[in-house]
């Protein structure tokens, strides 16, 4: 069995234990920031922070959403089921209260029943920041093994005839059986997560196969992405682009792009692949060319109303996380200082501080446009990217330990 060198085994003592381990050396996206910058980020976490704190109590299930500034409930989880105690373990490291460490695990031990879910892609989305954040923190082994047994789920979806994942449906269910979506690079760290833990290189080979697919299928000349791909699923043979949540087959729904930039990003550090890497400048540079004066992303770059759109600030709060590792592996300052910006507008311009009833920490988020689902709501994974994203400027090194930063 390989153990990553990220494994913190702090089995009791909270915050103070787990980062009393041996030093490691400082993630490499650190730097300096200004101080006005600085206060407007710690004081957006501590709002972050209070929020959830008040919140917990009243939570009944895994958020998917607000319906008039509350949240509603998943009882399964979703596809966001780990968001909710992702969000719960970025609070601990900028507080370092273990009330936050606790909701964390309770909330994350709910999602067991979805370790041997085989009909969906988003075992990562689940496992990824709940499960494997856990065992970096904890070091229990109950949730290393609960994670290693998703990514065994998750990689049962894979078509080696076209050598992707497919993204919805059940495995015997022919309907989208070869539907592809951008989404799914931020699942492939959970099966590089799996190898790094058994030795067994299948995990990571499947991980690689899909975003080669990816890369080949989704990059336009331009850097911008569809959401979709569909591909024949009996010879693997290209169909062609669609789109779900995109405004159409040839635009760019932000989020789907943010999700490229930083799933991208994410699988070279995993694997040194510098293919890899090339991909997420060309997604990130499209993204940053096609971002408004405000720093806040409409919900489609290529919309007909772009610029003038609804916004997404859970697409802005990806991004700017995916730009932040981005500028780590490539040492190009223009990322960390496009990623600033954009969670300096979030916190002064999409947090929802004017609100007594609120219950998310981040307004201004669009789930669904085409299907006129979730417009000017909060989501549960613009508040987990957030607090990641500030936890990355703020606190490098704790942020480190939880999701690993490793660079090749």
């Amino acid at each position: 069995m390989s153990i990553s060198r990220r494994a913190v085994l702090a089995t009791a003592g909270g915050a103070t234990a787990a980062f009393a381990a041996a030093p490691l050396p400082a993630y490499a996206g650190a730097g300096h920031v200004p101080a006005a910058t600085t206060r407007i980020l710690r004081d957006a976490a501590d709002y972050a922070a209070e929020k959830v704190r008040a919140v917990a109590p009243g939570v009944t299930g895994f958020p998917v959403s607000t319906k008039f500034e509350k949240w509603t409930y998943s009882q399964n989880g979703d596809w966001v089921g780990g968001f909710w105690p992702g969000t719960l373990w970025m609070c601990w490291l900028h507080t370092g209260d273990d009330r936050f460490r606790a909701l964390a695990l309770d909330s994350a031990r709910k999602l067991a029943p979805r370790r041997t879910d085989t009909t969906t892609h988003d075992l990562g989305f689940l496992f990824t920041p709940s499960w494997v954040t856990a065992w970096r923190l904890t070091g229990d082994d109950e949730w290393r093994t609960g994670a290693v047994q998703a990514a065994g789920s998750l990689s049962r979806r894979y078509n080696p005839r076209g050598r992707f994942l497919r993204a919805w449906g059940a495995l015997d269910e022919s309907a989208n059986a070869g539907r592809i979506i951008i989404d799914t690079m931020m699942n492939l760290d959970l099966l590089v997560f799996a190898t790094e833990q058994t030795g067994d290189p299948s995990y990571r080979d499947i991980a690689v196969a899909h975003a080669e697919t990816a890369q080949r299928l989704f990059p336009r000349a331009d850097g911008s992405t569809p959401h979709v791909w569909d591909l024949d699923p009996a010879t693997g043979a290209p169909i062609g682009p669609n789109t779900v949540q995109g405004y159409s087959p040839t635009s760019c729904w932000s989020r789907g792009q943010a999700w490229g930039i930083y799933g991208f990003t994410t699988l070279y550090r995993r694997t040194a692949d510098a293919r890899f890497l090339t991909t997420a400048t060309r997604l990130a540079d499209y993204a940053i060319g096609v971002l408004t004066p405000d720093h806040v992303p409409v919900w489609d770059y290529r919309a007909p109303q772009h610029p003038y759109d609804i916004k997404d600030a859970s697409a802005g709060a990806v991004t700017a996380c995916g730009l932040l590792d981005l500028a780590a592996a490539t040492g190009r300052e223009k990322y960390r200082t496009i990623a600033l910006r954009m969670l300096t507008a979030l916190a002064e311009t999409c947090l929802t501080r004017a609100s007594g009833r609120a219950d998310a920490v981040v307004a201004r988020c669009t789930r669904n446009r085409p299907a006129e689902d979730g417009i000017e709501v909060s989501l549960p994974y613009a508040d987990y990217y957030l607090l990641e994203g500030i936890n990355r400027v703020l606190h490098p090194e704790a942020l480190d330990r939880a999701i690993d930063l490793t660079m090749p």
